[in-house]
């Protein structure tokens, strides 16, 4: 019994022995591997590998600058915007149209005063109930855009004003009439059109009238923006080419919208402002894509509001990082230090721009926890196989 004591004794206190060693192994593993404790801590400049899928060489790094965040930095982006230059849309401006001219569908309504006779030349008077979609009675012109009158015979009016068809009606009657009194007004226009799409109540195509068809105009018809329109983010589609509008910069210019008069055949989409979303990750609340405000324009501090805020438990407020570059554009990081309250000024007026990447580092307590979790599983796989061997 006794010798049975004493192995038992000697067995317990070689494998204790075993397990500190373990222990003490693990522990120097884990404080070595601090350093390279998974984060997204950076420091300038940081590098970027270029794919290049013709070389079997390794890639080249490309070296990005970290730029701090100050007031300094503030004036320069402000000053950067102030002096951009106008946008595409200003060709668009001032740009009237020399008046209606008919097309193929446009409906006429032909009148000579005191003449009864030629109204059946306009068909039967609808009913008094008809369909929104129905046109006006009158003469329809044909996909020769051509209009047959009375008298007249066969009159091409396609590409002439309604006061031109007047001019001509009048003439080929006064072959038989004596100075007849002779008016022409369009009952339906149906020949042009604009279409407007996006993030407004009603989508769709929008008839071309008499009235120029202004920007303002062409959203009205659509019913107006939605909720989730961004103002800063129309696109005008006019002959394949694509006008981007920023109503927003526009006012602030003083430039008028509604000087942009639309054409036949124009695309007018509103952009939603979740196509803008800015990435917000890293020790926040509740990582999430903040939206741009209404007027398009996003800040720093408004996308982690949206976030959540810091989280003050887990995140190393000094290592707030906005990666930019993810639409082309030359790769940049900026660097914020917002451990204090004074920082959430420069917060406040740094503008993002869309699918912008803004992370917030974990504090070294975090970064320490994660590599011991990763770290512990084979702790205790070891600590169990040395006792399985004991």
């Amino acid at each position: 019994m006794a010798k049975l004591g004493k192995l038992r004794v000697g067995s317990l206190l070689e494998f204790n022995s075993t397990g500190l060693k373990l222990l003490c192994c693990s522990a120097c593993l884990a404080l070595s591997a601090c350093a390279a404790a998974p984060g997204m801590r950076m420091r300038s400049p940081a590098t970027l590998p270029v794919a290049d899928a013709t070389s079997s060489q390794p890639a080249p790094q490309l070296q990005i600058p970290i730029i701090d965040v100050n007031f300094e930095l503030l004036n320069k982006l402000r000053d950067e915007a102030a002096n951009a230059p106008a946008d595409a849309a200003q060709n668009l401006m001032n740009v009237r149209g020399d008046g209606y001219t008919l097309g193929v569908g446009d409906v006429l309504q032909i009148t000579v005063w005191d003449h009864p006779e030629f109204a059946a030349a306009l068909g039967a008077q609808p009913a008094t109930a008809v369909r929104t979609s129905d046109p006006a009675s009158g003469i329809v012109v044909d996909q020769s855009g051509n209009v047959q009158f009375p008298y007249v015979g066969s009159i091409h009016v396609a590409g002439l004003r309604p006061e031109q068809v007047q001019a001509v009606v009048a003439k080929g009657l006064s072959r038989y009439f004596k100075d007849p009194q002779v008016t022409v007004r369009v009952g339906s226009f149906r020949a042009k059109q604009v279409f407007v799409d996006g993030e407004v109540r009603t989508p769709g195509a929008v008839p071309i009238t008499d009235i120029p068809m202004t920007l303002y105009e062409a959203i009205s018809a659509g019913g107006g923006l939605t909720p989730a329109a961004d103002q800063s983010r129309i696109v005008l589609v006019r002959d394949g080419t694509s006008y981007p509008i920023d109503l927003t910069r526009m006012l602030e210019r003083g430039e008028n919208p509604s000087r942009i008069v639309l054409k036949n055949g124009d695309l007018l989409r509103v952009v939603a402002r979740d196509d803008n979303g800015v990435f917000v990750m890293g020790e926040v609340t509740r990582p999430a894509t903040a939206l741009p405000l209404k007027n398009g324009r996003l800040t720093l501090s408004e996308a982690l509001s949206q976030a959540g805020s810091i989280n003050s438990a887990s995140a190393d407020a000094a290592q707030l990082y906005v990666i930019r570059g993810s639409r082309g554009t030359a790769p940049k990081i900026y660097h914020l230090d917002a451990a204090s309250p004074v920082s959430m000024v420069l917060a406040n007026e740094f503008q993002l721009q869309p699918k912008d990447i803004v992370y917030v580092d974990g504090n070294g307590l975090v970064r320490l926890n994660r590599v011991l979790s990763l770290l512990m599983p084979a702790i205790n796989a070891g600590l169990t196989a040395a006792i399985v061997t004991k």
